[in-house]
C-alpha cells in the first residue's frame, strides 16, 4: 500500500508594495480609534501653572475622563454635554468661559447650582456651612475690589450660583484666577475630569505653556539624560 504525503504549499510571498500598503492600512485604522477614543472618551492634558498646586503641579500630565460628562470630534469645536455632573469638590477640566478658544482650565468644583458661596475669615462658606477643606493653599479671598473680567460682571459675595453653572476655584487660593474672578462655569463648558497622572516632569514652566514646542521637547530629552526631573511618586496617581 502507496501512503502519498501531503504537502503543504506556503502562501504566496507579497511584494514589497504589498505589504507596505498593508501596513499603512493597519496604522490608519490604529490611528482612526485613536482620534476617536481620545476625542469622545479621554483626553490627555498637561498642567501648566501653579493654580492647583500642591494637588497639581507644574508637569503633571493628566488622562481625562469624558466619559458621561463630554463628547466631540477631535481638532473641531464640535461637542455634545451628556449626562454625568461634578461632585462639590471634585477637580474638574472645562473651557474658560470668558475665552472658549483659549487653553482648558483645572479647578475644583466647589459651588453646585442654586447653591449660595460666601468667602469670609478666609474659607468658603456653602449655604451658611463652612465647607471643610484639607487641599487649599493659603486662606480663600475674594477678588481684588473693582475688578472685573472684560465681558464679565464683578462676582459680590454671597454669590448664587446659577442653574447649570458651577462655581470653581483653584486649590492655591492666592495664585489662581478662577470664578472668583470671572463668575461660574456652565455646564455646557465642562469637558471631564482627570483620572490619573501619567507623568510628571520637574522642567522650565514654559515648557507647558501653549506654543513653546521646543522647551517641550527639551523637557521630555532631558528626562533621558537626568532621570531624577521625573517625579515618579506621582505616576498613576488617581483621583
Amino acid at each position: 500500500m502507496i501512503v502519498k504525503k501531503k504537502t503543504t504549499t506556503s502562501p504566496p510571498s507579497l511584494s514589497v508594495e504589498e505589504r507596505i500598503r498593508r501596513e499603512i492600512l493597519a496604522w490608519f485604522w490604529v490611528g482612526l480609534v485613536f482620534l476617536l477614543v481620545n476625542g469622545t472618551i479621554g483626553q490627555a492634558r498637561v498642567i501648566p501653572s501653579g493654580s492647583m498646586e500642591n494637588t497639581l503641579l507644574i508637569g503633571d500630565h493628566l488622562i481625562i475622563s469624558r466619559v458621561g460628562y463630554d463628547a466631540g470630534l477631535p481638532f473641531t469645536n464640535w461637542h455634545v454635554p451628556l449626562w454625568r455632573n461634578p461632585r462639590r469638590q471634585q477637580i474638574i477640566v472645562f473651557r474658560p468661559p470668558y475665552a472658549p478658544d483659549q487653553t482648558d482650565l483645572v479647578k475644583r468644583a466647589i459651588g453646585m447650582p442654586g447653591d449660595v458661596v460666601d468667602l469670609r475669615d478666609g474659607n468658603v462658606w456653602i449655604n451658611g456651612q463652612k465647607l471643610e477643606e484639607d487641599y487649599t493653599l493659603g486662606p480663600t479671598k475674594p477678588a481684588p475690589p473693582g475688578f472685573s473680567q472684560r465681558g464679565r460682571i464683578n462676582v459680590a459675595f454671597p454669590y448664587r450660583v446659577p442653574d447649570n453653572c458651577y462655581f470653581a476655584l483653584g486649590d492655591n487660593r492666592g495664585n489662581s484666577y478662577d470664578s472668583r474672578f470671572w463668575g461660574c462655569v456652565p455646564r455646557e463648558d465642562l469637558i471631564g475630569t482627570p483620572v490619573m497622572i501619567y507623568m510628571s516632569i520637574d522642567a522650565n514652566p514654559n515648557a507647558w505653556q501653549p506654543g513653546h514646542i521646543v522647551d517641550r521637547f527639551l523637557a521630555y530629552a532631558n528626562v533621558l539624560i537626568h532621570p531624577e526631573t521625573m517625579r515618579w511618586k506621582r505616576i498613576f496617581h488617581t483621583f
